[in-house]
């Protein structure tokens, strides 16, 4: 018994570090670049956004708001404050949506994150997750055009913690808080991945989210909900997923609704949506994940 359990250990150990030493690159260099937009550009991307409401650019303010979301370093409990003092600048509702919802979906360190999992599925994370945030302030623009979506009441600009007068230790305080963040969950992301590598039959994964078409997609999409804690957490998993099978579609379908149904990330914007437009926001994000998994699987076949 002290033979087979001792042997397991080895198995899993060698697939720990093979991925630890796939990956862990592009989680260091991911929180680097993460921190320096946090300490250096964070203030630069939200006054450009600022700007933008006192210029006559009719919808277009709404794509400015997706990128700029995604440009945004941001969690959703640090943005919401930050829109909320938007909102009082007279900046629409339609393009705090499209800023919140894509800042939701992805960050500057995710995208180096997500650089382990390929050039097509970084590809396919930027785009369906910007698209999202051009659909969400799209739907806002067009629903509620003449009443307010957003309740900020009680909202306010946090405190700064990037204060330090020494801009290498800003930095360096900055990347230690992301260090202490994400890596158990890097962590805990890698062991479970060891795991299926080693318990998890390659077939079985391909039949799940790769063989069973729109069912995959779904699957994908359901188990974003529950299994998704953090970016990096998710990367060593994602990253066996499309080895052994899934398809691109499904794993766009499990990137869009992880981060959009974090626990973390639901609690904020229930708390500016009421309880009404949080329930439209959860059918929203299932609905667009599914969506767009069917259409890059098509374009994959294409």
């Amino acid at each position: 018994m002290q033979e087979v359990l001792c042997r397991e250990f080895v198995y899993l150990w060698y697939y720990f570090i093979i991925q630890f030493r796939q990956i862990f690159r592009y989680w260091i260099l991911g929180m680097a670049v993460g921190s320096a937009v946090s300490v250096f550009a964070k203030k630069k991307i939200h006054g450009i956004f600022q700007s933008l409401s006192s210029r006559k650019i009719g919808l277009l303010g709404i794509a400015a708001g997706s990128a700029l979301g995604i440009a945004s370093p941001l969690c959703m409990y640090g943005t919401i404050p930050v829109a909320a003092s938007f909102s009082k600048s007279g900046i629409k509702d339609s393009w705090l949506a499209s800023f919140m919802m894509s800042s939701i979906l992805l960050n500057p360190q995710l995208i180096l994150y997500s650089a382990a999992l390929g050039k097509t599925a970084l590809a396919v994370r930027i785009v369906s997750c910007f698209l999202c945030g051009i659909a969400a302030g799209a739907l806002v623009h067009l629903f509620y055009k003449d009443s307010s979506f957003f309740n900020f009441n009680g909202f306010y600009v946090q405190a700064d913690r990037d204060t330090d007068p020494s801009l290498l230790l800003r930095f360096l305080k900055n990347f230690g808080r992301n260090i202490r963040a994400t890596g158990v969950y890097f962590l805990v992301g890698i062991l479970l991945s060891a795991v299926f590598q080693r318990y998890v039959p390659p077939d079985f994964v391909g039949e799940l989210f790769g063989g069973n078409g729109r069912f995959g997609i779904f699957m994908a999409a359901t188990i974003g909900v529950p299994l998704y804690a953090c970016g990096g957490g998710t990367i060593p998993l994602l990253q066996t997923w499309l080895y052994e099978g899934m398809s691109m579609g499904s794993a766009a379908a499990f990137m869009l609704t992880g981060p959009a149904t974090k626990i973390t990330n639901l609690g904020a914007v229930k708390i500016v949506l009421g309880i009404k437009k949080f329930l439209l926001y959860l059918a929203f994000v299932m609905i667009y994940a599914y969506l767009s998994g069917f259409i890059v699987d098509v374009l994959e076949r294409v």
